[in-house]
């Protein structure tokens, strides 16, 4: 068997452009790439790949799936074989055995921690939004900075008491154990929401302050970061989780779960400082930003981005500090084949006070206007603080040039080459020298390197595993199908069942109290009487009730990676089809939406109600039977008003998938 741990580390590092390109040529149309579908014959390029969300799908066959789903297909191959190719691709060690009883272990560790901040992170959101405490500090903090209440309840801020320990309590009210709520540094079991004093008491780490949560890629929460609201001697501004087995600061970005989706769109990613940066520009309407959350920049984070674009842009403020940190960060992206660009704000300014008195659109000008290739700003601000100095000069140009040797692309180094050479007024060829020298050494170090842990691997390797237990393929090969046309009733549950998988952990507020779109939808279907109109339906019906409410649930990656082959299939088609409602962004209309696909299937369904007693009053009148023709004729009143008043909510709205 090989580890579920193995097998979502590959679905995270396997890029489905990456893994289609070795087989497809692909050319970019917005932000999907497209091309020839390699699983029927086409002229015309039909078969479409998105970045942001993972999937392939043929619009002409209807082949769709993920990058694993794309192996076994193109392949003829198993799960397991699909795995272990994607696994050498990626350089993911796979090993097929049985998970040792402390692999095990560590794993329910794992996820008794995601359930401990999961209900950290709603109890905290509680205390903003429904005690006078949290009203009163927390939303007062956030309205007096600016937020508005929606932006408040996107990226889920919270709020934790002055007074006591209340979530502590709580915490062990509900059964959770003492080492999952505090943490361990030596095990680095516990999310370390609570701690224990000195004399064994229980108290809330990150009391009164208001909590930032952090997320995974997925939607998680990770972790938080807590900022104090009032001045207190040897307390730090913020408070952030400690390292465990689910969470490093140098593994995650602020804001990228939020902002995936804009990135892969935009083709770029703003990289800003604070948690205040990222939510201050997404409400000035610029959503592809993350934040490396005061800490310097790490590998990891990068290739976090990486998943979703090439291109970097750097905001930092305009002061000393800030330029010299821009710098700090520019070597790592460059390694790692970005295209970097960098923006200081106006001195005074950082990006949330900046996104705070300026709209999108001002905001988007003076980006357009002051970004600067790196290589240029790099030029500029080092050759300045040279000045004539000859010994400056010569370490300016090694600082410059040791940037571009860490750039992958041949061509592109040869351009910055010609540029750094004319700017500096140096020789084209001594740079390129130097440049080759830098590269030669940095293989020489890595072959080294290589070669060293290779050794030390050798001599660690334990005894082969000599389990032959056969791995269960979750994902077995199916063969492409042609896309279904839908009419009448089963449009409308598709139309629901669609918005259930791409939006369905999302909270929607009805007459004051929360709920999530996946509970509306199951609730008004089941209580309509409106039955599944296929078995692959009441499959994700099921599974939506039994895992909906379990932390870090994600629908759309929960159905997308679905052992279930059926259910993987139809809710990829789901996320690949693109929702149009009046060209607005449909994430900021959900509520609408749902509203009004859930008065459609009622319309439906009552249309075929009435065209039922249609038929049967025409039967009664041929059969010459008076009662029920007036039973039938009382009973129309009632659906005829029901269909005008649905009609009425309607309006002039129409639905186009």
């Amino acid at each position: 068997m090989i580890p579920r741990e193995t097998i979502e580390r590959i679905y995270s590092a396997a890029k489905i452009e990456e893994v289609v390109a070795d087989y497809v040529t692909l050319r970019k149309r917005g932000a999907n790439l497209i091309g020839l579908c390699p699983f029927h014959h086409e002229k015309t390029g039909s078969f479409t790949v998105s970045p942001s969300k993972g999937i392939y799908k043929c619009f002409g066959c209807g082949a769709s799936g993920h990058a694993v789903k794309f192996i076994m297909d193109i392949e003829q191959c198993s799960f397991v074989e699909a795995i272990k190719q994607l696994g050498k691709k990626y350089h993911i060690e796979v090993e097929e055995r049985e998970m040792t009883a402390e692999e095990q272990q560590r794993q329910d560790n794992r996820e008794s921690m995601f359930v401990v901040n999961d209900f950290a992170n709603k109890w905290f959101q509680q205390q903003l939004w429904e005690t006078p405490e949290g009203q009163a500090i927390g939303l007062g903090y956030f309205r007096e900075r600016g937020l508005r209440d929606d932006i408040i309840r996107k990226f889920q801020l919270g709020y934790s008491p002055e007074k006591g320990n209340p979530l502590a309590q709580a915490l062990c009210k509900n059964g959770f154990k003492e080492e999952f709520i505090t943490n361990n540094v030596d095990t680095k079991i516990g999310v370390g929401v609570v701690g224990r004093s000195e004399d064994g008491r229980l108290y809330d780490r990150f009391r009164d302050r208001v909590m930032f949560p952090i997320f995974t890629v997925s939607g998680k929460p990770v972790a938080f970061a807590g900022r104090i609201l009032k001045k207190k001697e040897n307390v730090g501004k913020y408070v952030n989780s400690p390292d465990s087995l689910i969470y490093s600061k140098t593994n995650e970005l602020y804001g990228l779960f939020q902002a995936k989706q804009s990135i892969a769109r935009a083709d770029r990613c703003y990289l800003v400082e604070g948690q205040m940066d990222v939510i201050s520009m997404h409400q000035s309407g610029i959503e592809n930003v993350v934040a490396s959350g005061g800490t310097a920049l790490t590998k990891p984070q990068i290739r976090l981005i990486q998943r979703f674009t090439s291109n970097i842009t750097v905001l930092y403020d305009g002061d000393a500090a800030g330029i010299h940190a821009a710098l700090r960060g520019i070597d790592m992206f460059l390694e790692e084949g970005f295209a970097v660009k960098v923006v200081l704000l106006p001195d005074g300014e950082d990006p949330d006070s900046y996104a705070q008195n300026h709209d999108s659109t001002e905001f988007m000008r003076y980006i357009g206007e002051h970004q600067t290739d790196f290589i240029r700003f790099k030029s500029a601000l080092l050759s300045e603080e040279a000045g004539d100095d000859p010994f400056k000069r010569a370490e300016l140009i090694k600082d410059i040039t040791a940037s571009i040797s860490l750039i992958p692309d041949i061509i592109t180094r040869q351009v910055y080459i010609k540029d750094c050479a004319e700017r500096l007024h140096m020789s084209e060829q001594v740079l390129t020298n130097e440049v080759i020298n830098l590269r030669r050494k940095k293989a020489e170090e890595r072959s080294k390197a290589k070669e060293k842990a290779e050794e030390q691997k050798a001599t660690e390797r334990p005894a082969e595993d000599s389990s032959d237990a056969p791995q269960e393929d979750p994902l077995p090969p199916a063969a492409p199908y042609a896309p279904q046309q839908r009419s009448g009733l089963e449009a409308n549950y598709y139309n629901l069942i669609q918005l259930m998988i791409r939006y369905g952990e999302r909270l929607i507020d009805v007459e004051g109290q929360t709920y999530t779109i996946g509970e509306i939808i199951i609730t008004n279907l089941e209580s309509d009487g409106i039955e599944p109109p296929s078995p692959v339906y009441r499959t994700i019906i099921d599974e939506f009730k039994a895992h909906g409410k379990e932390p870090g649930f994600q629908a759309e990656h929960f159905f997308k990676f679905h052992p279930d082959p059926q259910v993987s299939a139809l809710a990829i088609d789901m996320i690949a089809d693109k929702y149009r409602y009046a060209e607005t962004d449909i994430e900021n209309r959900l509520g609408e939406l749902l509203t009004v696909l859930l008065y459609e299937i009622k319309l439906t369904v009552i249309n075929m109600q009435i065209d039922l007693l249609d038929q049967q009053l025409k039967q009664a009148q041929a059969a010459g039977d008076v009662n029920l023709q007036l039973q039938l004729v009382a009973h129309q009143p009632e659906l005829l008003n029901a269909r005008n008043e649905i009609c009425k909510l309607l309006g002039n709205r129409v639905i186009s998938l």
